[in-house]
């Protein structure tokens, strides 16, 4: 018999999602392995299905949104909750399976926990004009004002749900695969295979392309540094116009293969200066490469002096000076320190550890009654 029965629900899952998928099948795989606990995960399908404890909800796919789909109808998700009966609901994204979630909670009389990882009024005035940010902000204010408790992947996210009034606010950082993204993925003849020499510095990003990735600032960046130094570029809606000394791979990739890239490279690249959280920062520094990202958003939190070097945001010339300072400390160093810093701090284990700290304070007394009763 279970003792505690989590469900998670998103829309945020897709065959190329970034950070939350991520998030959520390593917390699936871990917590389906710990005695005492069943974890569900209700993500967005073409037609209603489970398997392994994978519930995939009808949901209408979107127009070039490169597999995502975005509910319509939130009786289906409620209704799925109500037949699993879990004792705790999560919630991963700010849109209708939210409320779907808090319309759960009603019927069932079980806890619900908000995990906010995107910041939404950044994101829509991004998009369409800080006009619109006072009418976002009070939606999230709402919304996730309605939430047992609250969970932010970094202290300034949580920072800013404070600001708006949220109540139960609590940094819960993400975790990194420990195994794929090592330092024995690296590979020798990648330089080779790229056309470039041996000692040319080789420096990587991963991830998408888009617009507050800020890519134009590596591109100038690389312009900058010269033929010494080559840049690749890896994900989808990558820019087409580049430099001689920038390679690009403009399309998904497995984690297996990313992981390889990683590790065959020198140091991560990273520019952009609104992240929640900056999971590709972790994933660069479990593959034993240093970093060297802008003093911005979550970096600040999670790249410490060890572990590489932070550069005024939108600046070309000071990143360029970062990736020079970098080399001159030692990147193999930094590199080694860096491994070491995510194995402390970062390992999904610890941070499953974690959430469930989370969860059962939430249950509290009623855990014990419930999974008897």
């Amino acid at each position: 018999m279970y003792i505690v029965h989590i469900a998670d629900i998103t829309m945020f899952y897709a065959p190329a999602s970034g950070g939350v998928r991520t998030y959520l099948d390593a917390k699936h795989r871990r917590l389906g392995s710990k005695p005492g606990i069943r974890h569900s995960l209700l993500i967005p399908g073409a037609h209603l299905s489970e398997r392994d404890g994978v519930f995939t909800v009808p949901a209408p796919a979107l127009p070039f949104g490169k597999g995502y789909r975005f509910p319509l109808r939130l009786a289906p998700w409620r209704n799925v909750l109500h037949d699993l009966q879990p004792d705790l609901i999560e919630v991963g994204d700010p849109y209708l399976t939210a409320w779907a979630a808090l319309d759960a909670r009603r019927q069932l009389d079980v806890p619900v926990i908000g995990f906010y990882h995107s910041d939404l009024p950044l994101l829509v005035s991004n998009r369409m004009g800080s006009w619109v940010t006072p009418n976002v902000e009070a939606y999230v204010s709402k919304l996730y004002g309605n939430f047992d408790r609250v969970l932010a992947p970094s202290q300034v996210m949580a920072d800013k749900l404070i600001g708006l009034g949220v109540k139960n606010v609590f940094v819960q950082p993400l975790g990194v695969d420990l195994q794929t993204f090592h330092p024995s993925a690296r590979d020798p003849g990648l330089r080779a295979e790229l056309g470039i020499a041996e000692d040319t510095r080789l420096l990587i990003y991963a991830g998408r392309g888009s617009k507050e990735k800020n890519l134009p600032v590596l591109l100038h960046c690389m312009k900058r540094l010269g033929k010494r130094y080559h840049l690749l570029l890896v994900g989808p809606s990558m820019p087409a116009l580049v430099p001689d000394n920038v390679t690009v791979i403009d399309e998904f990739r497995p984690a297996q293969q990313v992981a390889r890239l990683m590790a065959s490279a020198d140091a991560l690249l990273h520019a952009g200066d609104q992240e929640t959280f900056g999971l590709v920062i972790l994933e660069a520094m479990a593959s034993g490469i240093p970093v060297v990202a802008v003093a911005a958003g979550a970096f600040t939190e999670i790249v410490s002096n060890s572990c590489g070097l932070l550069c005024t945001p939108n600046n070309a010339q000071a990143m360029a000076n970062a990736v020079r300072e970098l080399f001159s400390q030692g990147s193999v160093t930094l590199g080694e320190n860096a491994r070491s810093h995510v194995e402390r701090h970062y390992a999904w284990d610890t941070v499953v550890d974690s959430l469930l700290g989370h969860y059962y304070a939430v249950l509290g007394n009623t855990l014990p009654l419930r999974a008897l009763g």
